[in-house]
């Protein structure tokens, strides 16, 4: 009984307002093939949702075309040749191609072949690049630290004055590379170099201190080079560094009991005065009965000395003429 009175009031509204059917998805994409003529009919249609050419999504979209946004020719085209260059690279950053005017090629190719360009180059990128540390970069950057510097000492021009008033050198290293971390653990080592002439050492001490640095002397240059690197830091190297001199100059002054009872084998380096060979030659003089007028006689034994200390040390001997 309730359905007959709803199908009622349907018909009752629908002599007064125009009400059309729901159609097949979707109605709305195409209007003229879906409206269709209904009446007559009490039934709502089946929804239909197999695809087809008329209720397509994909197919009846509208069709927009993408335009590429326009490509700028490099920067390095329109670089003047006199241009400011700490200006357009001032500090440390990636390469960029377009701002770089070089012809630069890297990576490996095959024998023969030209390697990549530098536009889309990958291995250029990964590198750290000194670009920003040109030769005017570092004239402008010296000039703005000239004001928190000190001149140099006038009475200090030759290196025989430096090596004079400064006779201890310390030399370290710094490192830059690419990575998280700005630390190096070979910055920390420390090389400490002075001339064993600057010591002031007796025979002695000379040859007590050369015993106890062994190789870290060179006697072709006179220089003895202490190498630190035990401690994390630099600053400790370099005192532990002054430390060891202090203790090895101070070491080689001691006289021991025992060093009395060194005899001229136990010597480092062979030396005439007081040898058994100048004893044998002051013996021979003492035997001569004539040796008052031979003047020619101290250059004969002066010679003689030094072709003996000369073959005990060096293994040969020049001759003098």
């Amino acid at each position: 009984m309730s359905a007959i009175v709803n199908l009622r009031i349907f018909r009752y509204f629908q002599q007064f307002v125009s009400l059309r059917p729901i159609s097949n998805y979707p109605t709305s994409f195409n209007k003229n093939a879906e409206i269709q003529n209904v009446e007559g009919e009490d039934d709502f249609r089946a929804l239909d949702l197999r695809l087809s050419k008329s209720n397509n999504m994909r197919g009846n979209r509208r069709k927009t075309t993408y335009k590429k946004p326009p490509v700028h020719p490099p920067r390095t085209n329109k670089m003047p040749v006199d241009q400011d260059w700490p200006s357009v690279w001032p500090v440390a950053r990636s390469f960029h191609p377009a701002s770089v005017p070089l012809p630069l090629h890297q990576g490996w190719v095959e024998p023969g072949v030209t390697p990549p360009g530098k536009f889309a180059n990958a291995e250029l990128m990964k590198i750290p690049n000194f670009l920003h540390l040109t030769p005017p970069a570092i004239q402008r950057q010296c000039e703005a630290l000239k004001k928190f510097c000190t001149e140099w000492p006038k009475e200090l021009d030759t290196d025989e004055k430096i090596d004079h008033h400064f006779p201890i050198e310390i030399i370290t290293s710094d490192y830059l590379h690419s990575s998280p971390t700005i630390r190096d653990a070979r910055a920390r080592i420390v090389t400490l170099q002075v001339k064993l002439s600057s010591l002031h050492l007796n025979s002695h001490a000379k040859d007590k201190l050369l015993r106890l640095v062994k190789e870290r002397y060179d006697p072709s240059t006179d220089i003895l080079t202490i190498v630190s690197e035990r401690c994390p830091l630099r600053k400790q190297n370099v005192d532990y560094a002054m430390y060891l001199l202090n203790v090895l100059v101070s070491e080689s002054w001691k006289t021991e009991p025992w060093e009395n009872e060194k005899c001229e084998a136990d010597m480092e380096k062979y030396v005439w005065e007081g040898s058994q060979s100048q004893r044998t030659v002051l013996q021979l003089l003492k035997q001569m009965p004539d040796r008052e007028k031979a003047s020619d006689l101290p250059e004969v034994i002066e010679q003689y000395s030094k072709s003996v200390a000369q073959f005990h040390n060096e293994g040969l001997i020049r001759i003098e003429q």
